[in-house]
């Protein structure tokens, strides 16, 4: 069942909806919400807040917006009301850190020494070996704060780069070099993994 469907569920009364919602997106919740708050445990507070938010809005949801849309705008709207009253500031300089790509991958002319196949190609062709995605996964939560916020929302909740910017009050040029700079270190961090293999 798509979200749709479960939403209409939702609406009608069926709990076990509103339980595949949340095996859905509760665990993404938690992972956005650390981004703004000092603790697990107020991640954990904030995306329970949301899911209670969700059950007293789902009446007034136009559909608008996706649904993922939807509830993660809940999520950090209430992420960031709980990260002010705890006193956190998140700097956010996208272009502090290197280069995005080792110089030692260019040659004398400035051409690939060997071209990086797609990042994306290379998952959907290692999507059956968990070992890949393991390392992915890894890569993924070891990124600065931010970068990890933008690499979640982006290419695991799969939200437009516009929705992004949106939702964490960047502008879509930072949201783009964001991930450029994220997705070179997953992939550098991954083909150095899976030839060396685990640590």
């Amino acid at each position: 069942m798509d979200d749709a469907e479960l939403l209409v569920r939702l609406r009608e009364g069926d709990e076990r909806a509103f339980v595949e919602l949340v095996r859905r997106y509760h665990e993404s919740l938690v992972r956005v919400a650390r981004y703004y708050v000092n603790s697990e445990a107020s991640a954990e507070d904030v995306a329970q807040d949301t899911w209670i938010a969700v059950l007293r809005g789902v009446e007034r949801f136009e559909g608008r917006s996706s649904f993922k849309t939807w509830l993660f705008r809940i999520l950090v709207n209430r992420a960031r009301t709980t990260g002010v009253k705890e006193h956190r500031v998140v700097p956010v300089d996208p272009l502090a850190a290197g280069p995005s790509v080792a110089a030692a991958r260019f040659d004398q002319g400035g051409t690939w020494l060997q071209p990086p196949v797609p990042f994306s190609e290379a998952l959907e062709d290692a999507l059956d070996r968990a070992p890949i995605v393991q390392f992915v996964r890894q890569s993924i939560a070891r990124l600065p704060a931010t970068a990890r916020v933008v690499v979640t929302l982006r290419d695991v909740e799969g939200l437009s780069t516009t929705e992004v910017a949106e939702l964490l009050g960047l502008t879509e040029a930072n949201v783009r070099v964001i991930l450029h700079r994220s997705r070179a270190r997953i992939r550098n961090e991954v083909e150095m993994a899976t030839q060396t293999g685990p640590a």
